[in-house]
């Protein structure tokens, strides 16, 4: 291959994988932080009844806002980097993540300075506030919500790859959107699940019913984002076309294609 169209691959790798590194770092982060969908849009809460009693609205992580994202670039890597492309960026998020997580727990214990707290000791309306107290508890997450986020995260991104290349044994180079959106289908299935069992089934006090609710609310805006944003996808794949070049990227597309199914 040609030194130009190498040089280019490895910086489309490298961007692809800042972008999926970013994304999923953010989303861990920010997911602390629970919405109201129907506050947002300005609608009565949904009041939908599961399993019983079981009333539940649509509140969902700040993370998941953004957690679309990670999906569609973890299948651009996909289509032109392979299942070795996905696994490398895959294993590298997770450890980044929880090296964060260290990071952002150690800081949370360091003592605060004492004209840091007086400077910030009534918000914007004059209500006493303990910003210190409050700093712990927006970036500290238990470690059940760390360890079902992380495993949920490589079960899913995992699951995804095998999908997505399984799909594409079938399609070949058409259909773009069927084997990237049919392996987020499935595999943010199982994510939205393991996610919620482990952090609040076994490290927690959720029911197995409350679990279960909550996880079909999560899937259903993932599954959603999933089939809304495909275009995104073509769109990505059009400056990838203009970028390597359209043969250059077809031959990268059937590389990674081969190496997967050996």
């Amino acid at each position: 291959m040609p030194s130009s169209f190498t040089n280019k691959r490895t910086n489309l790798y490298i961007f692809l994988s800042a972008v999926f590194l970013t994304n999923a770092l953010i989303a861990e982060i920010i997911g602390v932080k629970i919405f109201s969908v129907e506050t947002l849009f300005g609608t009565k809460p949904a009041q939908i009844h599961l399993f019983g009693n079981f009333i539940l609205d649509f509140n969902l992580t700040a993370g998941a806002v953004i957690w679309p994202f990670v999906f569609i670039t973890s299948d651009i890597i996909n289509e032109y980097f392979g299942k070795a492309g996905v696994r490398r960026i895959s294993f590298l998020t997770a450890g980044f993540v929880g090296f964060s997580f260290l990071i952002i727990y150690a800081v949370t214990i360091l003592p605060p300075a004492q004209f840091w707290l007086d400077v910030n000791a009534k918000d914007s309306v004059g209500n006493p506030i303990n910003i210190n107290n409050a700093f712990q508890m927006i970036f500290r997450q238990g470690l059940g919500i760390i360890i079902g986020s992380l495993t949920a995260f490589l079960i899913g991104q995992i699951l995804d790859v095998y999908i997505f290349h399984s799909l594409r044994k079938i399609t070949g180079n058409r259909k773009i959107w069927l084997r990237a959106t049919g392996s987020t289908l499935v595999s943010q299935l199982v994510d939205s699940f393991v996610v919620l069992g482990i952090a609040f089934y076994i490290f927690g006090n959720w029911s197995l019913t409350q679990v279960l609710a909550v996880g079909i609310i999560n899937y259903i805006y993932k599954a959603t984002s999933a089939i809304v944003l495909t275009p995104v996808l073509y769109v990505a794949h059009y400056f990838i076309d203009r970028y390597l070049g359209k043969e250059h990227a077809e031959e990268l597309a059937n590389e990674s294609a081969m190496s997967s199914f050996m």
